[in-house]
C-alpha cells in the first residue's frame, strides 16, 4: 500500500515540475536543467513504486527514451544545420525525459496532444503578431504545449486518488 501513496505522489510532484516548467518558459523562455533532471531522475523511483518489472519493464522503458531523445537530438542538429530554431534545448531534454514515465502508447498521446495545443498557441501568437503589432516577435513557449499533453495523458491517473483510509 504504501508504492500506492508513493507512485501517487510522484505523479503530483510530476505535475507540479511540469507547471513548473511552463511557467518558467512563458517568463524567460528557458526550461531549467534541474527541472528535467528532476524529472527524469525521478522515474525510475516511480516505476518501484508502481510494480515494473526490471525485465523486461525497465530496459525497455529506457530503451523507449533513448529512442526518443535519438530522434530529439536528430531534429535538433538538423535544424542546427539548416540555420532554423526547430526546438529549444530545454524542450527536447523535457520531452525526454517524460518519455522515461510515458509507454509508448502514452507518449504518442501526449505529442497527439501537445500538437494541437502547441498549433493552438501558435495562432494566438499570429494573432498578437497580427492585431498588436509588437515591436519584437516574441518566442513560441512550447513548454506549455508539452505541460498540457503530459497532463491530458496523467489526468486519468491523477484521479484515481489512492483511498486514504
Amino acid at each position: 500500500m504504501l508504492t500506492t501513496y508513493i507512485s501517487y505522489g510522484l505523479l503530483i510532484a510530476l505535475a507540479i515540475a511540469l507547471l513548473y516548467a511552463s511557467f518558467t518558459d512563458i517568463m524567460s523562455r528557458t526550461i531549467a536543467n534541474w527541472v528535467n533532471i528532476a524529472i527524469a531522475v525521478s522515474a525510475p523511483v516511480y516505476w518501484w513504486a508502481s510494480g515494473m518489472s526490471l525485465w523486461p519493464d525497465m530496459v525497455l522503458q529506457v530503451a523507449f527514451a533513448a529512442g526518443v531523445a535519438a530522434v530529439l537530438v536528430g531534429i535538433a542538429f538538423i535544424g542546427y544545420k539548416l540555420h532554423v530554431t526547430i526546438m529549444g534545448g530545454g524542450d527536447i531534454k523535457l520531452l525526454a525525459a517524460l518519455a522515461l514515465w510515458f509507454t509508448p502508447f502514452n507518449y504518442v498521446d501526449m505529442l497527439w496532444n501537445m500538437a494541437l495545443f502547441g498549433g493552438a498557441i501558435a495562432i494566438a501568437f499570429v494573432l498578437r503578431l497580427m492585431f498588436f503589432k509588437p515591436k519584437t516577435r516574441g518566442v513560441l513557449p512550447y513548454g506549455v504545449a508539452i505541460t498540457f499533453g503530459a497532463l491530458w495523458v496523467l489526468y486519468p491517473k491523477l484521479i484515481a486518488a489512492p483511498v486514504f483510509a
